[in-house]
């Protein structure tokens, strides 16, 4: 077997098993119950302590002591991911102005958290970090959203842009905002539930003991299982998730190809990331496939399986790799920038949430703070604790909701990194500022503000509340 072909095969093996370890101890040690610590979280906080700068004990492949492979594998597994997002069939084509009228208040307070997330970082990192550290590199403070809202996949891409262009350490510095953005939204979301509950915000849930005991263990008992997705091939001729993960697999070296090509037709014109143009590719074969009437064989629920996959890899391979001698040298600059952010989105929640919400406000506004400091899947944990059937349909607003964030988020991944780094700072968080206000506004105008108290029961709760 070649070597690079054992590396790489040996490192992901690696990882697995203390994916596996760290999955065991999850269900048995009661304090990483009650942190409700994803299990890739702490596999790769397993695999940075016995790694090369601690224990030293893991066998990476690589120079322990320069670069080791674990490093560059969050940069393609971010390719794989982003492969994921557009691909699989909508059951039913929603139009705008159902948006409006269903999921407005959801869609634009979470696009105004998007945005302004961007904005305050840049502006704080602009007239507060840079007076104090004038040693700072120019887009430091943009690593704050790319781990915090962006989570680990978006992290890897804008750091990567970054590092491209000249800011050594990036990719070191959002792999610690993902993975700090991660323990804020757990552990200070938990914070915020407590709260919630004892002073009668929550609507469903009035007690923290009614929780699903597979949240706190990480096992799923029989009688609560689902199904993962829909068998949309015959095995006889072909296995469903070979199918699935072929079509993210092509999708992806599609990518890789493209990218590289463009590198060199343009070498000196901006180079679109490769996790942009797998995301391009992914929603143009999914209009090829329904085209060719194919496209109700891509199962979505699979295809979210295969991201969520690869998602519990690349957050693992980046804490693992994540260089703490380059932590160490920002630790100030970092603890102001992590403060800030989640004063930020605490922020958002209570001010601005409290009033934009038609209903369910605390849970809604607990969905945002879970995305706005970890990943959507912080943001399902937390709302499983508030909400655990699901009754207030706060993750399929959320879901519609995004379809239209989700090109704005694309457009701020894509270009804003290479802006930044090159100093064009000022402008860019201007712009998103005013979007900001835009979207708070429009807010306003097509659904409305409600000025109840924090308590108050609003529409349509009492009739959820009471549905059996």
């Amino acid at each position: 077997m070649s070597s690079l072909y054992r590396d790489v095969l040996v490192d992901f093996g690696i990882i697995s098993i203390l994916i596996i370890i760290s999955q065991l101890l999850r269900s048995r040690i009661k304090f990483l119950q009650y942190t409700y610590m994803p299990s890739a979280v702490i596999a790769g906080i397993l695999a940075l302590i016995c790694g090369s700068q601690f224990l030293d004990i893991l066998p990476f492949s690589g120079n322990p002591h320069e670069i080791q492979n674990i490093v560059k594998y969050p940069s393609v597994l971010v390719v794989f991911f982003f492969a994921t997002l557009f691909l699989g069939k909508r059951k039913n084509k929603i139009s705008f102005n159902k948006i409006l009228t269903d999921v407005g208040d959801t869609l634009f307070f979470n696009l105004a958290s998007l945005v302004g997330q961007y904005g305050f970082a840049l502006l704080f990192g602009l007239f507060i970090l840079t007076p104090i550290f004038p040693d700072l590199h120019c887009a430091f403070a943009l690593l704050l959203p790319a781990g915090f809202i962006g989570g680990h996949g978006t992290a890897a891409a804008i750091a990567g842009i970054l590092e491209d262009n000249g800011f050594i350490g990036a990719l070191s510095i959002g792999y610690t905002s993902a993975t700090i953005g991660v323990l804020i939204g757990v552990l200070g979301g938990m914070f915020i539930i407590n709260i919630g509950i004892r002073l009668g915000w929550s609507r469903i849930v009035k007690s923290m003991h009614k929780m699903p005991e597979s949240i706190k263990t990480g096992f799923i008992p029989e009688k609560e299982r689902i199904f993962v997705g829909k068998e949309t091939v015959n095995p006889i001729a072909l296995d469903s998730i070979t199918w699935h993960f072929a079509i993210v697999l092509g999708i992806a070296v599609f990518a890789f190809y493209i990218s590289d090509l463009l590198k060199n037709i343009f070498p000196n014109a901006y180079h679109i990331p490769g996790f942009c143009i797998a995301l391009i590719l992914g929603g143009i074969f999914q209009q090829i496939f329904n085209i060719l009437q194919f496209g109700e064989y891509i199962d979505q629920h699979f295809i979210n399986r295969i991201g969520s996959l690869i998602t519990d890899y690349l957050i693992a391979f980046g804490i693992a790799s994540i260089t703490l001698n380059v932590i160490e040298k920002f630790i100030f600059p970092l603890i102001l920038l992590f403060g800030f952010g989640t004063m930020v989105t605490i922020c958002l929640m209570w001010f601005i949430g409290r009033k934009i919400y038609k209903n369910f406000w605390f849970e809604r506004s607990l969905m945002m703070y879970g995305w706005n400091t970890g990943s959507i899947a912080t943001s399902i944990v937390l709302l499983r604790v508030v909400d655990p059937n699901m009754r207030a349909r706060i993750v399929e607003d959320f879901g519609i909701a995004y379809i239209g964030i989700s090109f704005i988020e694309l457009i701020i991944v894509a270009f804003l990194p290479t802006l930044v780094a090159n100093n064009i700072i000022l402008l860019p968080a201007l712009i998103l500022m005013i979007l900001f206000v835009i979207c708070i506004l429009l807010s306003k105008f097509f659904v409305g503000w409600f000025p109840y108290s924090a308590q108050s029961i609003r529409n349509n709760e009492l009739k959820i509340i009471n549905k059996k």
